[in-house]
């Protein structure tokens, strides 16, 4: 199959959920704020996507706490640091996605992980279990699914930067490559799909806001992992809808903006 991706994108109701998330991010690049203050939405919406990173790995703390610097919770931590991370590997995702993949965990997992095994693929046959999708592929399994992954990242395709996306972050996700801090890693990767494949170029959209505002965020990655069309098809919509919510709370940025 010369293009999966394109075969994923016509799966029933995905056509549609791409399109409406399409037209909700255009709509936010019109908003008048974004003439003047787009770089200021991008670091507010980083900030609020960090936040809500962790918080679907289970550590929940306030915007106030974060921009008071009271946090040091490793892994909030370590998802502050990924999203800092993003702006500094955009050029090198679509040439060099492993060694990106590595800086990105470098950063999450520091204080989480050995400092021998930061940026390196996880040896072990077992992995953690945050979300309870049941056990990780073999590290035999997991070398090779992701060596998949890392070939569509490279490889021309048709299908939208959002299915792209979903397949990276759900990839990453249930394979959980390092061991420790996939979850970060894969919603950082998910954004920076976004970017560097042209649906958010400036970053402005919170998309992990809108995964953590889904309720099914555990139920669309096991749906994913089911492997039928239906499963992945969900999925993907289930992205779209995170792109849409993620618009919603750069918008409510940009209207906090605009009243001063």
């Amino acid at each position: 199959m010369s293009d999966p991706l394109a075969v994923i994108a016509e799966f029933p109701g995905v056509p549609e959920a791409v399109d409406s998330a399409r037209q909700a991010v255009d709509r936010l690049y019109r908003h008048r704020v974004l003439r003047r203050a787009s770089p200021a939405v991008s670091t507010e919406s980083s900030l609020r996507g960090a936040r809500a990173s962790a918080a679907l790995e289970g550590v929940d703390v306030s915007l106030d706490a974060l921009r008071r610097d009271e946090v040091h919770d490793p892994l909030v931590q370590g998802a502050l640091r990924a999203s800092a991370e993003l702006g500094r590997l955009g050029s090198m995702w679509r040439t060099a996605p492993r060694q990106v993949l590595a800086r990105l965990h470098t950063v999450a997992a520091a204080g989480l992980a050995p400092q021998s095994a930061l940026g390196r693929p996880r040896a072990a046959d077992e992995a953690p279990d945050p979300l309870g999708l049941g056990p990780a592929p073999g590290a035999s399994e997991t070398a090779t699914r992701m060596e998949g992954l890392l070939g569509l990242l490279e490889r021309p395709t048709k299908a939208p930067a959002i299915v792209l996306a979903a397949v990276v972050h759900a990839e990453l996700a249930v394979l959980r490559p390092f061991g420790a801090a996939d979850g970060i890693v894969a919603r950082a990767a998910e954004r920076l799909t976004l970017v560097e494949y042209g649906l958010d170029p400036k970053s402005l959209v919170a998309v992990e806001v809108g995964h953590l505002e889904q309720s099914a965020y555990a139920g669309g990655l096991g749906a994913y992992l089911g492997g039928t069309p239906e499963g992945v098809a969900q999925w993907v919509q289930q992205c779209a809808s995170a792109v849409s919510l993620g618009v919603r709370e750069a918008t409510a940025i940009c209207e906090a903006m605009q009243r001063g």
